[in-house]
């Protein structure tokens, strides 16, 4: 079966979450800290839990505030206070086991304060309830029967009928549902009336079957509850205070184990889940170190080896599997030294878990990285916890990876994506790594806005904090970074602008036969003369061809004699609009290339007249210019009208001097970009 749709109620910080759906494999669950993730899985985990996991605490997880006013006070009874509710969804292995009538129905749990379950069907196997209408076919049924035995039946012995209303008689039209007890007292009746059916009456034989029908519903319903009961995924929660810790002893162990004076639950949990993996309890670890000398007894001999060799396999296979899986999750990187194979190892009472590396040294595990020990963690916890029943699990993740680098998470991201095939999985994040751009439809956005209406969680992303958003917002902003690394030649600009005015002019000189800008070229704006250093050496740094274009204004002269630019691309992949600017203009900028074109798009599409500034100021930059004698000048809008003005233009509006500079700086940045 598969999780469809969850509520939370009544829990912490939880008031109700409302209804929000699940997705078929993989849910996200982001939002900003204190706005109740983490309560939220904590509660779901209770809709079926491992055996020996903590259950509701009314003291505990009832919301503090409403504590003394409800149930302190008794005027809320804890086992009719909902917490936990879900709804599955039933596949083909669930259908196979359940008789016909419940082909699509839904399987509804709740989890109530006091730990009590409840379940139903819905949708299929509905119960059935006492309608006038099955009260009427019981009353002519009887009257029938009643006929039929009138001659027979000595006076002493009551009429069908009667027996009949002893056994409806309290029932209520509309308002009585016929359960698993009234339906096996009515089936007796039934039965009992069976033989005093007239054969030949098929009306009377169609309303006896069709009313047997009804009292066999209950039972199958019974039966149908029954299997879907032991077929509920167990909820695996794996929190990041859960941790394996590397060396252990094995009889101290087991004495705190057995005397109940384990530490805090989730600092021992990832041990105790270790040894569940191992297949061992800690006293049985503890007596197979325990194992005395055999002396020159060749029976007691075998029976010590014995003793060690089971102990040894099985930690051997157990290293085994931890090791793949790990692999596949941490996915080595084979040009850089990353140790991968984890050994569970016992000495007599010693038990400690060590990393092998390539050329086989052995290190502790709590002497590698915090990410690596997390993973190593997690993976215990999980396979332990879910063993024999990977299909069957819901694997409930608080803040997966935190500890991990962030290119680790990505690919973590993916071994969830693994886990999710077979194990329907919802984690919690802040991390923008661990939300693909395109998993937005898998986010669900939980947020808190204030404790007295509590946590919400919404399936659509939308929030009315702007915090719970923030993951998705650096997750696209991620994923549009790395639209930079697409292509193999880049040339960076200062900004928005300068990619309008290159774009639009490369095209019409290319239309016009003029210039061919190399179509495999990038142009990357970089929002600022000074960030253009950063993108340059992002960029080489990731063996990609790289130029800049800077302005010849203070801002591209302080950026391009930065010793870092120059050393990223050196001197000739550092172009200036001063190396092909016509006429002697003081530190032109890019417009100055278009002067002429700009002054005239500027008076028709936007009502900005300067032209006799400009005549009367030929080698002033256009754009200081403009700023002097246009009120609330903007360069973007200058730029989007000049835009606007070249879809229905060529090069040939543009003036000789303008298409000559334009030549010369394609030709320049193909050059340098070749």
């Amino acid at each position: 079966m598969r999780l469809t749709r969850a509520r939370v109620q009544n829990y912490r910080s939880i008031r109700d979450t409302g209804w929000f759906d699940v997705e078929e494999a993989k849910t996200i669950l982001v939002g900003p800290n204190e706005a109740g993730k983490t309560a939220l899985l904590e509660a779901l985990q209770q809709i079926n839990a491992p055996a020996g996991t903590r259950q509701f605490e009314p003291l505990r997880d009832y919301p503090r505030k409403l504590y003394n006013e409800d149930i302190q006070s008794g005027r809320l009874d804890p086992a009719e206070i909902p917490v936990a509710s879900a709804v599955f969804r039933l596949e083909s292995e669930d259908l196979a086991e359940l008789p016909e009538g419940v082909q699509n129905a839904t399987y509804r749990v709740i989890r109530r304060l006091d730990n009590s379950f409840r379940h139903a069907i819905d949708g299929g196997l509905e119960p059935v309830v006492f309608t006038d209408e099955i009260r009427k076919d019981l009353l002519r049924m009887a009257s029938h029967v009643d006929k039929q035995t009138a001659q027979s039946r000595a006076d002493q012995v009551p009429a069908p009928s009667a027996d009949l209303e002893r056994i409806i008689g309290s029932w209520r039209v509309e308002a009585t549902t016929i359960g698993s007890e009234r339906a096996t007292e009515l089936r007796g009746w039934l039965d009992s009336i069976g033989s005093d059916i007239n054969e030949d009456n098929t009306t009377e034989e169609n309303r006896h079957n069709r009313l047997l029908g009804h009292t066999r519903i209950p039972e199958q319903r019974s039966h149908a509850l029954k299997t879907l009961r032991g077929r509920l995924p167990v909820f695996v929660y794996f929190s990041n205070y859960f941790g394996v810790r590397p060396n252990l002893h094995l009889r101290r162990f087991a004495k705190r184990t057995e005397q109940k004076l384990l530490d805090d639950d989730r600092y021992d949990y990832g041990n105790l889940c270790l040894l569940k993996l191992l297949g061992f309890t800690a006293r049985e670890l503890a007596d197979l170190g325990d194992a005395p000398d055999p002396g020159d007894d060749p029976v007691a001999f075998e029976r010590y080896r014995s003793q060690l060799d089971e102990r040894r396999i099985k930690l051997n296979a157990a290293s085994l599997y931890l090791s793949g899986q790990i692999s596949s999750a941490w996915n080595p990187d084979p040009e850089r030294p990353e140790a991968n194979t984890v050994l569970v190892q016992a000495d007599g009472q010693y038990l400690k878990v060590v990393v092998q590396d390539e050329v086989g040294v052995e290190v502790e595990l709590d002497q590698r990285s915090a990410g690596f020990q997390w993973l190593v963690s997690f993976f215990v916890v999980f396979f332990a916890e879910a063993r024999g029943a990977h299909a069957n699990a819901i694997l409930l993740l608080d803040e997966p990876g935190l500890s991990l680098h962030g290119l680790k998470q990505r690919e973590f991201r993916q071994t969830v994506s693994r886990l999710a095939e077979t194990s329907q999985t919802l984690y919690t994040t802040h991390s923008p790594f661990l939300v693909g751009p395109d998993e937005l439809d898998m986010v669900r956005v939980v947020e808190m806005t204030d404790r007295d209406t509590g946590t919400r969680v919404h399936t659509n992303v939308t929030a009315s904090d702007p915090a719970a958003l923030l993951p998705l917002q650096e997750a696209l902003g991620y994923d549009l970074a790395q639209s930079l690394f697409t292509q193999r030649r880049n040339l960076v600009l200062e900004g928005l602008a300068d990619f309008w005015y290159f774009e639009a002019t490369a095209h019409l000189l290319r239309e016009a036969g003029i210039a061919d800008l190399n179509d495999k070229i990038a142009l990357l704006p970089a929002n600022g003369a000074g960030k253009v250093v950063y993108f340059a050496t992002i960029l080489h740094a990731n063996n990609l061809k790289v130029a800049a274009l800077l302005d010849s204004d203070s801002a591209g002269e302080n950026a391009a004699k930065k010793d870092t630019l120059v050393h990223t691309l050196g001197n000739k992949n550092i172009l200036r609009t001063a190396e092909v600017c016509p006429g002697s203009i003081s530190q032109p900028e890019i417009e100055d290339l278009l002067r002429d074109t700009l002054v005239s798009v500027a008076n028709t599409e936007l009502g900005w007249d300067i032209t006799d500034a400009a005549t009367s100021q030929p080698n002033r930059p256009i754009t200081r210019i403009f700023r002097d004698q246009i009120r609330g000048f903007s360069k973007y809008r200058l730029a989007k009208a000049y835009l606007r003005w070249t879809r229905d233009r060529s090069a040939d509006n543009l003036t000789s001097k303008e298409r000559d500079a334009w030549q010369q700086l394609i030709e320049r940045v193909n050059k340098a970009l070749r």
